[in-house]
């Protein structure tokens, strides 16, 4: 968010707290605590006693509604001064707006005073037509509005056509920045707006991809986010012409009834011909300015809430895809394989170092199967290989074929490794910095062998929108994606915790209090001092101060460091504690940590205090009981069909294995081994109803489909779950 969270009143506390339904005690300290620079995972882990254990999501609903707030007390004190200097601040005007309670409404008050171009009512202004404009306006049924235009004609105003004219501009404009005629529109466009989309005219060839909308119409209210967002996307591509209409005579008809004084309806005469008047004027009010005020906004504000909806979906994508199953610290081949070019080999030790690269050539054109064969052998054996992982790229399956059929002494696991940003990974400065006498080619390989050891520590070097599991990730509102992605990365990484004496510069960012700043010393500091033999040791670290130490040092684990409790969820401030169990049951803390029996001895209500409680407690004999345990799990092997190589070998009818690769509003794409992932859409997923796909499936997730339809020249597969059960 732009506006820090820095001041907070006690109504803004009762508001979120009506809003979010918890506590207005849970918000004041949830806000100090933001206020003071504590980060949301620090908070909801940490500070369970001050925030009445609320978890990530509320503490950071807490905060964005707090800075939206925030936002608007600003915003309104701009106007308010603006006004202000205007002269034109009346006591009723600063209490509307001072009671003003969002940024929509606070606009519609501004609108008046709000600098603008020269417009027609301006013009009318200066030929003195304001005062005929008023007396129209009233519908006083003891004037003539034709004759009171003969009293303002003049060597600007040659008629009274021109005067009515002009008197009408002025009405249409006052009709406009009426909160009472905006919030009406608003409602009729609320209710019933519909998007239409059109190709121009000559551009059918050129824009084929959106044929589905080349005149298409729906309820705008109806219109899911995926469809919104590639409407839009064909527009910014200046294929497709993109309106926001509604029923013109409805929402004139809703306007009459604000403007046109009731008495007049009844009446024949002068009153009846001001009333015209006013009609007249409403017409052009809402063709010329209140549509197309009110469509922007519709469609700007239909735009973010297709946004919000997107970025949700890769939020929760992307979550899934960090807490990926993990092989974890183990000896690993990787390939990276191809055709012309043959497979590009690297070999890792257990830490992820690049220790050999090569290149083998089983397929065609080349055809060493044997030369291949016989290199991939020594190498297991040289380096006591545990894993080999290939890339799921042009050859994955015939490299996976050829790896299974070689005698390597001894098991060894083959798994099959997403490359989705692989590329972007070895072209970056990143790569480059940690590999710069390697081409772009073994930086990939490298990448696919370290996402099988941890997807989440190879991961996070890679742009979030690049990894290929959002819904039209690059048309969303770019800043607010890659806010929300960072606080996605930032939950995974400090969920899981990180090995600090192994965390990349990359990783290390992303732990709670750090930075890239202090994730480069703490690399740094490492270099020359070496590892790291206690979590105090951090304080050494050039910047590291008391806050960030304390902000940090829970999530940043130690393996056989000086203290065992280094190596848990622990935080340091609470070593104390332990050491009080230890104390009282005449043991060290590593014969707490590993003996059952001592910890079923301890009374967690005998260690309260004024800084720890109960929830604090619970979670220190759980960490206790797992020090250091990783939520995610551990990888398995999966096969495709082994008699299904490419699109051509489809058939309708067909089930096989798959994997879920992306899941978005419509549906989920699955990886069936064919080079090309298949769409099970939405109603082919379950049998019973459901609203998001997410709700029955996960990233990686193991299926098995039934292959519906395959078109060939559109590369297109549909597959269903819900027919293959």
């Amino acid at each position: 968010m732009a506006v820090l969270i820095s001041e907070f009143n006690n109504n803004h506390i009762k508001t979120v707290s009506t809003e979010l339904s918890v506590k207005s005690w849970q918000v004041e300290n949830t806000a100090k605590l933001l206020a003071e620079g504590a980060t949301i995972p620090f908070i909801s882990r940490y500070r369970k006693e001050a925030t009445g254990e609320l978890d990530e999501v509320q503490v950071e609903s807490i905060r964005d509604r707090l800075t939206k707030l925030q936002e608007i007390d600003n915003r309104r004190l701009a106007i308010l001064n603006e006004i202000e200097k205007q002269g034109k601040l009346t006591d009723e005007l600063k209490t509307r707006l001072e009671n003003a309670n969002t940024l929509t409404e606070l606009e519609d008050l501004y609108l008046p005073y709000k600098p603008k171009r020269r417009t027609r009512a301006d013009a009318a202004r200066e030929k003195g037509l304001e005062e005929l404009a008023k007396l129209i306006f009233e519908q006083d049924g003891g004037r003539d509005c034709e004759n009171e235009a003969l009293r303002f004609l003049n060597d600007k105003v040659e008629n009274i056509i021109e005067a009515l004219q002009g008197a009408r501009d002025i009405i249409a404009e006052w009709i406009s920045e009426d909160k009472r005629a905006r919030d009406s529109i608003r409602e009729v466009f609320k209710n019933e707006a519909i998007i239409k989309s059109k190709i121009y005219e000559g551009l059918e060839e050129p824009g084929a991809k959106y044929r589905d909308y080349f005149e298409f119409g729906e309820e705008l209210a109806k219109c899911p986010s995926h469809r919104l967002l590639a409407i839009r996307r064909g527009e910014s591509e200046e294929f497709l012409k993109v309106t926001i209409t509604v029923s013109e005579e409805n929402a004139i008809t809703a306007l009459k009834k604000i403007f046109i004084n009731e008495g007049s309806k009844k009446k024949s005469g002068p009153a009846n011909k001001s009333s015209e008047q006013v009609k007249t004027a409403i017409r052009d009010c809402f063709k010329r300015l209140l549509a197309p005020s009110i469509e922007t906004e519709f469609a700007k504000s239909s735009k973010e809430s297709a946004d919000d909806e997107a970025i949700k979906v890769f939020g929760l994508n992307l979550r899934q895809l960090l807490l990926a199953p993990f092989l974890g610290q183990k000896n690993v081949l990787a390939l990276d394989p191809g055709y012309r070019t043959g497979c590009k080999l690297v070999v890792l030790n257990r830490q992820g170092d690049l220790l050999l690269n090569d290149t083998i050539y089983p397929h065609q054109l080349q055809n060493k199967v044997e030369e291949a064969g016989q290199k991939l052998a020594i190498f297991v054996a040289k380096y006591e290989i545990d894993a080999i992982a290939i890339g799921n790229g042009t050859a994955s399956r015939e490299t996976k074929e050829f790896v299974e059929n070689i005698d390597f002494g001894k098991p060894v696991k083959v798994f099959v490794v997403s490359e989705n940003g692989a590329s972007i990974y070895s072209a970056s400065a990143a790569a480059r910095e940690e590999f710069p006498d390697y081409d772009v080619t073994v930086k990939g390989s490298v990448s696919i062998g370290r996402r099988l050891m941890d997807p989440l520590a190879e991961l996070v070097k890679i742009e979030p929108k690049n990894l290929g599991v959002g819904q039209y990730q690059h048309d969303v509102d770019q800043n607010k994606l890659k806010e929300n992605l960072d606080r996605v990365v930032q939950s995974c990484v400090n969920m899981v915790g990180v090995n600090l004496n192994t965390a990349s510069k990359h990783l290390l960012t992303y732990v709670s209090g750090l930075g890239p700043v202090l994730a480069l010393n703490i690399v740094n500091f490492r270099k020359e001092n070496g590892p790291f033999k206690s979590r105090h040791e951090l304080l050494k670290v050039s910047r590291m101060g008391e806050k960030a130490f304390i902000q940090c040092a829970g999530f940043l684990r130690i393996q056989e460091g000086l203290n065992p409790l280094d190596n848990s969820a622990v935080h340091p401030e609470s070593y104390y504690i332990v050491e009080k169990m230890a104390q009282h049951l005449g043991c060290n803390i590593a014969a707490l940590i590993t003996d059952e029996k001592l910890r079923a001895q301890i009374d967690i209500a005998d260690y309260t205090d004024e800084k720890t409680g109960i929830p604090t407690l619970k979670d220190i004999i759980g960490e206790l009981a797992k020090p250091g345990r990783d939520p995610r799990k551990s990888i398995t092997v999966f096969e495709f069909k082994k008699d299904v190589k490419t699109m051509e070998d489809l058939k309708q009818g067909m089930v096989l294995p798959g994997i879920v690769t992306n899941i978005t509003n419509f549906g989920a794409f699955v990886d069936i081994g064919v080079k090309h992932d298949g769409l099970v859409h939405i109603s082919q997923i379950s049998k019973e109803f459901i609203k998001n796909p997410a709700d029955k499936l996960a990233l990686h997730q193991e299926v098995m489909v039934k292959v519906l339809e395959v078109d060939i020249p559109r590369k297109r597969i549909q597959l269903s779950i819900r027919d293959a059960l």
